[in-house]
């Protein structure tokens, strides 16, 4: 077990098949994410960072190494031991919202506590007022602007209070204003929850506002 980290990787590999080819996505990635601790990940289109963020989500398993996040083996888990893991120490934000059309933006918000079957009404206004959303809380996806689709996703990826936010370019359909105002409200949530936080993104300024800079290069960090 890590002493108090909240992701822990050692020599971590994701090694895929391609006909006679080994593609290796990640090659040997050592890291550790403390509570409360932001960290930006960079790197070139091809260099491993979906890898590495598939890998933190739970989504994938590592080929060799080990991968640790809030107390979880990833690779020995049962499958539903991961659902669990998923449902209620990560969460998610994406650079395409996700959002489901159908339901309001409260509904949303909402949503992973009710896959988890809880509910829990306080929390879910508490965060939609956080947001600056609470007069919007009715309203679709449709009826919302980039902006606050994506506010209302920051509020969906914490209602359940993660221990781990991953953010994969979540400013990246959003226009440079709308953006900043985004990633200050993403570091003053992350900051509040004291969640860990594994960003990530090819804005420079984004990275530097960050408490460290992880870069990936061929599926390895560069130190």
């Amino acid at each position: 077990m890590s002493s108090g980290n909240v992701v822990t990787l050692v020599d971590a590999c994701r090694h895929y098949q391609r006909g006679e080819e080994v593609v290796r996505a990640l090659d040997g990635v050592s890291l550790e994410i403390a509570a409360g601790e932001a960290i930006a990940l960079v790197g070139a289109s091809g260099s491993g960072k979906s890898t590495l963020l598939n890998l933190v989500s739970a989504v994938d398993r590592p080929t060799s190494g080990r991968v640790e996040v809030c107390g979880v083996e990833l690779a020995t888990a049962p499958e539903d031991e991961l659902l669990g893991l998923r449902r209620r120490c990560i969460g998610l934000v994406f650079q395409a919202f996700h959002l489901v059309p159908h339901l309001t933006a409260e509904e949303n918000v909402a949503l992973p506590l009710a896959l988890d079957g809880r509910s829990d009404p306080d929390r879910v206004a508490e965060l939609l007022r956080r947001v600056g959303l609470a007069h919007r809380r009715g309203h679709y996806p449709s009826e919302l602007s980039g902006g606050e689709q994506q506010r209302t996703a920051l509020a969906r990826a914490l209602v359940h209070r993660p221990r781990l936010l991953v953010a994969d370019e979540p400013t990246g359909n959003l226009d440079s204003h709308t953006g900043s105002a985004v990633l200050e409200l993403l570091a003053e949530l992350q900051r509040s929850e004291r969640a860990a936080l594994l960003l990530a993104t090819h804005d420079e300024s984004v990275a530097a506002a960050t408490d460290r800079i992880v870069h990936l290069h061929d599926g390895k960090l560069v130190r």
